[in-house]
């Protein structure tokens, strides 16, 4: 992946990290804003109701020069890095795991350790996770309203 610029390397790791979050039985939510202005490159959901953060990471350049990744984990009860083959792995801390992808597959290297949500900021985030992938497939199963609301609420 060494000769992918930055963009399309980020898009490659994030959809092999979907599709691992995915064999594993949890629903990842790409892109997900948080309360604290942060966006979460991917957050998924367990079967026990667990949250996952992945954070994409497509080069070291990009992990050395991001300053609040840690912001993270606030939100999540673990916290992944996922990078291409190409990425130093050394970089990453030890106490977040790590997910390694290569043409559109992806394999959990390390596993991160575990800090537990409060119930309510669990409560919080499920109810966020839940109404922006609703209107996510809103949007999917209806363009043309999507847009029509979109406009509306600008025009309010």
């Amino acid at each position: 992946m060494s000769e992918l610029l930055p963009p399309e390397r980020t898009l490659r790791v994030c959809r092999a990290a979907s599709r691992l979050c995915a064999q594993r039985g949890w629903t990842a939510v790409p892109e997900v804003p948080l309360p604290n202005g942060r966006r979460m490159d991917l957050l998924a959901l367990d079967n026990d109701g667990g949250f996952t953060a992945i954070e994409v990471k497509s080069c070291a350049r990009d992990f050395q020069t991001d300053n609040k990744w840690w912001e993270y984990r606030d939100w999540c009860d673990r916290l992944y890095f996922a990078v291409d083959l190409d990425f130093p792995q050394a970089l990453i801390p030890e106490d977040v795991g790590l997910i390694v992808a290569d043409e559109g597959e992806a394999a959990i290297l390390r596993h991160p350790a575990e800090h537990k949500l409060a119930p309510a900021r669990r409560r919080s985030l499920l109810l966020r996770y839940a109404r922006l992938a609703a209107g996510r497939l809103q949007m999917l199963a209806d363009p043309a309203g999507a847009a029509e609301m979109r406009a509306a609420l600008r025009v309010e």
